[in-house]
């Protein structure tokens, strides 16, 4: 079966030697929405081959980054490393078929040659000796099993985002499979793994593309079918280099931690070297829908922060109350906040609605929220602080009674409000500052009379005393 007509599987395979980086997030979540889009399997697999630097905390960080970033896979993490055996069986099984050899030259002899090519200026590319010599005449002694390479001609990589791309056979040399120890090199692990996992649609970074050549010899050597190949351009930052600490944060956790919504982030990762004309936000099933190959470019993209902040600012205006809620509390754990109190969480539910429209990440709907957060008495920072003068201590003073027997909706507080500012000869917005400072104690929040319907009557009655005081 064909990979075009078998059921779509993709696989995003990180090697735990860190966290997960924002390039690697962006290959799950095309893999993800390339699977997902089209009724099909996404799988992870840990490459956790090295063993010095595979750590279980890597690992766990990588998933925890998934995890947030809502990219669920299908079945058990596999292991590389656990599947040694398998792959080791492959490079037998090729070595039964004659597509491979036992090559005896130790790596003083190697490297012998390549020095002498370096002198001389041809090529460093180690031709075996052993690659035609008959089972009969090899010695005893330690070996390694190399691929038998075509030599001649050329080989090419139909790719979906890179078109056809060819290099000459000569340039392919007998690849080691199998270390004189008997462990697997890392491209028979990756191509045994991907076969066996029923991968069809290989989607990975555009560095991956000249392991492509040495990969597709292995399946040729097999009689496997080989999967439909999407090597992607790698993340720039906005100075046309690659993404690297310099620009700033590069891990999925630190963007969770400086508190972007995940939707907001899969959106502006979806964007991120894909289009789809000029639609630039997307809900999950529009992204899962959509998403194609065609759309990814060939040129890499540059991150850019004020449009990864506008879509979050969107995805937090469109959020489920209750989702958002959730999300907050997350954002508060792994920053190591301390937990939100029932009433907390309750004046959050009430407040929502007025919290989310221009936030355009959490931290900035939590100051929003400050005013339901806190509780009395209040203590207004500096600038809210300097609207208290005894002219506005007296105007909230003459509010306050008027306040005990209004009606409490949006027209009557508005209403009351403005008879008093009419009363001084002033206008409702003179009134803004010492009422936000008063209900608030910042200057950044919700409307007032939104701050009044939220905290109800006996709050901001309570508060607007506090301040007249």
């Amino acid at each position: 079966m064909s990979a075009d007509s078998a059921p779509v599987v993709t696989r995003f395979a990180p090697s735990p030697t860190g966290a997960l980086h924002i390039g690697g997030a962006r290959t799950a979540l095309f893999n993800w929405l390339f699977a997902r889009g089209r009724g099909g399997k996404f799988l992870l697999r840990i490459e956790d081959t090295d063993r010095n630097r595979s750590t279980p905390e890597n690992r766990q960080a990588i998933l925890d980054g998934l995890t947030w970033l809502g990219l669920d896979w299908d079945g058990e993490p596999i292991s590389q490393f656990e599947r040694a055996s398998r792959h080791a069986e492959v490079a037998r099984e090729m070595l039964a078929k004659g597509r491979a050899y036992k090559c005896f030259s130790s790596q003083e002899e190697i490297e012998a040659f390549r020095e002498a090519a370096r002198a001389a200026g041809t090529s460093t590319m180690f031709r075996s000796p052993w690659r035609d010599v008959p089972e009969a005449n090899l010695p005893d002694g330690p070996y390694v099993i190399r691929i038998k390479a075509p030599h001649e001609g050329a080989t090419t990589i139909h790719d979906m985002v890179q078109g056809d791309v060819t290099i000459g056979n000569e340039q392919m040399d007998d690849m080691v499979l199998l270390r004189s120890d008997g462990t697997p090199v890392y491209m028979l692990a990756v191509v045994v793994d991907d076969h066996d996992m029923g991968v069809t649609h290989v989607i990975r970074g555009d560095d991956h593309l000249t392991n492509a050549f040495r990969q597709k010899m292995i399946y040729d050597a097999m009689d496997w079918d080989v999967p439909v190949m999407a090597h992607v351009p790698l993340i720039f930052g906005p100075d046309g280099k690659k993404l690297s600490k310099r620009h700033g944060a590069t891990g999925a956790a630190e963007y969770q931690a400086l508190g972007y919504p995940a939707a907001g982030m899969r959106n502006y990762l979806t964007r991120l070297g894909w289009s789809k004309g000029d639609v630039e936000y997307f809900t999950d099933a529009e992204a899962r829908a959509l998403f194609d190959l065609e759309g990814i470019g060939r040129s890499p993209a540059r991150f850019d922060t004020k449009k990864l902040e506008n879509l979050s600012g969107q995805h937090i205006a469109a959020a489920d109350d209750a989702a958002l809620l959730h999300e907050i509390e997350a954002f508060l754990e792994v920053n190591g906040k301390t937990d939100l109190s029932e009433a907390q969480r309750d004046g959050l539910k009430r407040a929502m609605y007025c919290l989310k429209e221009r936030a355009k990440t959490l931290p900035e709907l939590i100051e929003k929220a400050h005013f339901v957060l806190a509780s009395r008495p209040l203590v207004a920072d500096d600038v809210a602080a300097q609207h208290f003068d005894s002219v506005s201590r007296g105007i909230l003073s003459e509010l306050t009674p008027q306040l005990q027997t209004a009606t409490w909706n949006r027209d009557s507080l508005e209403a009351e409000v403005a008879s008093v500012a009419e009363s001084r000869g002033l206008k409702l917005g003179k009134l803004a500052g010492p009422l936000r400072a008063a209900l608030a104690g910042r200057n950044v929040s919700p409307s007032v009379f939104d701050m009044m319907l939220v905290l109800g009557r006996d709050e901001t009655i309570a508060r607007l005393s506090d301040a007249a005081a």
